[in-house]
C-alpha cells in the first residue's frame, strides 16, 4: 500500500507537498523526501512530533535516538504506518531546529494499488521562503504579579550574609 501525505509548511503564503509514499518506509526516509521536496539538503536535525487532532504537540520521535533506552522511538526505527494508521492521521515535523521549519503531516489517502515509482510528488503548490518565519513562543496565562518580586532588590538576601555550609 501507498500513503498519499499532505504536507504543509508553517508560513504565512501558502506552500504545501502531497507526496505518495509506501507505507512501510521509515521516518528517516520520510525526513528525507519531505525536506528534499521543499528544497532543502535534508543534513540539519529533525524530528516528528505525535499529534491530535488539534495540532498539539505530543511525543517527539528523534532523528538520532540520544537516550539510554534502547527501545525508545526515533526516525530510523519507527515505520510510517505505526504512527500514520488512518486518513486524518496527523503528525508535526520540525525542521533545522535553529531555523524551526515547521511542517504540518496528514495522511489524506491510502492507496491500496500504485503502479507508479515512489516516492512520488504528486503536487506541489507554493515556493519555500528563503528565510523560516519568526516563531512567537506563547505560554498560558500567566499571573504577571508573581513576577513583580523580583524587580526589586530588597527581595534578596545578602549573599555575603547566607550561611552555605547549611546547605
Amino acid at each position: 500500500m501507498a500513503y498519499k501525505i499532505r504536507v504543509i509548511l508553517d508560513v504565512e503564503q501558502d506552500v504545501f507537498r502531497d507526496i505518495i509514499v509506501n507505507e512501510t518506509i521509515n521516518l528517516e526516509e520520510l525526513h528525507f523526501i519531505i525536506a528534499k521536496s521543499f528544497g532543502f539538503k535534508g543534513q540539519e536535525m529533525a524530528s516528528f512530533y505525535l499529534t491530535e487532532a488539534t495540532w498539539e504537540q505530543g511525543e517527539e520521535i528523534p532523528l538520532f535516538d540520544m537516550s539510554e533506552d534502547e527501545n525508545s522511538f526515533s526516525m530510523p526505527n519507527c515505520i510510517t504506518s505505526m504512527v500514520l494508521k488512518k486518513e486524518g492521521d496527523k503528525l508535526i515535523y520540525i525542521y533545522d531546529f535553529f531555523s524551526m521549519w515547521t511542517f504540518f503531516i496528514e495522511l489524506t489517502e491510502i492507496i491500496n494499488d500504485i503502479d507508479k515509482e515512489l516516492p512520488l510528488i504528486a503536487l506541489s503548490f507554493g515556493n519555500t521562503p528563503d528565510n523560516a518565519p519568526e516563531k512567537e513562543f506563547i505560554g498560558e496565562d500567566a499571573d504577571t504579579d508573581n513576577f513583580d518580586a523580583f524587580d526589586d532588590e530588597n527581595n534578596f538576601e545578602d549573599l555575603d550574609n547566607i550561611d552555605f555550609d547549611n546547605y
